[in-house]
């Protein structure tokens, strides 16, 4: 594996480090944590980690495993870094001081120094650190209607910039060189949500707008190079009745303000994932009902490729923008599918990753660690690490694993050139002899969508399942061909030999007519279209008393004359 792969994970009470690069070793000068860890993170450039226990928190040299920095503060539930390492944010639970004033429980520490730079009231822990831009020269936070921009070298003075929204509830900078923030604000009053764009610090007018119904937050999603965006609205409630979780819709912006559009979707059902190429020319959409739709779209929202079906509904793709990773977790199987761009989407491999919880690319975009983590699950608690080619190659069990996360790269990954067709794949290394567990575990057998026993053995009647009717292979109709299993009482005797007693006993009688079983058929039939008939005259009589029915009420009310017509066809006499 390459040099520069680490991982890193937290149990309740211990932090590891591991250089996948040295045997799966952990790095020199690390020491051993025996206490209760709380939080735990990486600096996003790499150089850092960072674990709160109790009583303090340990800045360490991720490289190294040396401890830098101790500071003084207790009972941390959030800890964040600046992109270029240089802040670490620490967030504890909102209090009071000795005199009753409110707890300064959001504070801004130095890396290198371990200083206290800068600190302030908290109250919510969504959002709860400062967002800097790329370069560290400015930092923003959140008060009511407004975003305060601080200059990073005077964080303890007041702001140097003020932007003002009346409404506003959410903002995200961009991680591009030009410092540009977006902002969010709800409907309000019969007024339509929008989502603006500013130039820092030119906040006359906006860069660029878009306004829309039915959104009561949102998720905003910038591309790597900050040149667009996409906003992810979501209703609280899904007034269709549709969807337990709300109505979701997708918007892309461009920053010149040129460009701005909603992204169509051509299958109904939420959108269970967004993500950018990391190539910022690109992002995919997993959407839809399951089985989920997934689409490849450019930077103009125009489609370019689509994936099959399939129930998935997690999508990631390489820090090198080579491969996508098409997965299914939560309630799902936990499958994962891995497609090569350069080589016409083909599928490298499919993973099997049951329970997993979390999933992430190395740095270097030839492995996938999967986790399976508390308090989502607190049994089968595992960190597995897969070559892109599928190939297992470390394994590891925990009694209770609360993160697992790869340490960010120290360089820039250098992009695949798009130019290319590219069909060789990078050959897997040497696996961890821990490996060898994972691959001896018994692969779980599929297993379809639970039927009714009446229904077994009859077509599906899903839409989806009927277009891919073409892919069911000839096993699957000798098996429904197949003669049912005879059920036998425990302890009688075996039924051949009943059946010759029987046999024996009535050979000189002869067997009496047995009804067609088309007119059992027909019984059913009938007393299923009279119920459906009594239904129909108590909605009539509903009717007439000014009732008001509801829609699927009324079709029933109106298939009246196609229930009587069924009826007579099968014989039946209202008068009998």
């Amino acid at each position: 594996m390459s040099q520069k792969n680490q991982f890193a994970f937290r149990t309740t009470k211990a932090i590891g480090l591991v250089n996948t690069s040295e045997n799966f070793t952990k790095p020199a000068e690390f020491e051993e944590v025996d206490e209760i860890v709380r939080v735990s993170c990486y600096s996003p450039n790499g150089k850092y980690f960072a674990y709160a226990s109790p009583n303090n928190v340990v800045i360490i040299d991720a490289g190294s495993g040396k401890t830098l920095t101790i500071l003084p503060v207790t009972n941390v539930y959030e800890l964040g870094f600046s992109p270029l390492g240089n802040f670490l944010g620490t967030w504890e639970r909102p209090g009071k001081e000795a005199d009753g004033n409110p707890k300064q429980n959001m504070k801004i520490w130095n890396t290198d120094s371990g200083d206290l730079i800068f600190s302030f009231v908290q109250r919510n822990q969504t959002g709860w650190n400062l967002q800097y831009t790329v370069d560290e020269k400015l930092a923003a936070r959140l008060v009511t209607n407004e975003i305060h921009f601080y200059d990073t070298a005077n964080l303890g003075k007041p702001p140097v910039f003020k932007l003002r929204v009346e409404g506003m509830s959410d903002f995200a900078l961009s991680p591009g060189r030009n410092h540009v923030v977006a902002v969010f604000v709800p409907e309000r009053k019969g007024a339509p949500a929008s989502v603006r764009t500013y130039s820092i610090p030119n906040f006359t007018r906006p860069v660029s707008q878009k306004t829309f119904f039915k959104a009561d937050k949102v998720q905003f999603k910038w591309n790597a190079l900050g040149t667009s965006l996409l906003v992810l609205t979501q209703t609280d409630v899904d007034k269709s009745n549709k969807n337990y979780y709300g109505e979701t819709n997708l918007y892309l912006l461009g920053i010149t303000g040129q460009f701005d559009c909603r992204v169509d979707l051509d299958r109904e059902g939420p959108i269970h994932d967004v993500a950018w190429n990391s190539n910022s020319k690109e992002f995919g959409i997993v959407y839809g009902y399951m089985p989920a739709k997934t689409s490849i779209y450019d930077s103009r929202a125009n489609v370019i490729h689509t994936l099959p079906l399939a129930p998935r509904n997690t999508l990631l793709f390489s820090p090198n923008s080579r491969y996508i990773m098409l997965a299914g977790f939560g309630n799902l199987q936990g499958s994962i599918d891995i497609f090569d761009r350069l080589n016409q989407m083909k599928k490298i491999t499919t993973v099997e990753a049951a329970n997993s919880t979390f999933c992430e690319f190395s740095p270097d975009s030839q492995f996938l660690l999967t986790a399976v983590t508390s308090p989502r699950l607190r049994v089968d608690n595992s960190i597995k690490i897969w070559h892109i080619t599928g190939a297992p190659m470390f394994y590891e069990e925990f009694v209770e694993l609360y993160q697992a996360l790869w340490r960010p790269s120290l360089v820039n990954v250098a992009l695949v050139d798009d130019s290319q067709n590219v069909s060789n794949l990078p050959t897997a290394p040497k696996a961890h002899e821990s490996a060898s567990k994972l691959s001896s575990k018994p692969t779980a057998k599929p297993t379809g969508a639970y039927r009714p026993p009446g229904a077994r053995g009859q077509a599906s009647t899903f839409s989806y399942k009927r277009e891919e009717l073409d892919v069911l292979s000839s096993n699957s109709a000798s098996k429904l061909q197949a003669t049912p299993r005879q059920r036998i009482v425990p302890g009688a005797a075996p039924v051949t030999e009943k059946n010759n007693k029987k046999n024996k006993s009535n050979s000189s009688q002869k067997a009496a007519p047995q009804q067609p079983p088309a007119e059992v058929s027909d019984e059913k039939k009938i007393r299923s279209l009279c119920k459906k008939l009594r239904a129909i005259d108590d909605l009539k009589a509903r009717l007439d008393k000014n009732e008001k029915l509801e829609a699927t009420q009324v079709k029933k009310v109106e298939s009246e004359g196609k229930v009587l017509e069924e009826l007579k066809a099968l014989g039946w006499n209202p008068n009998a």
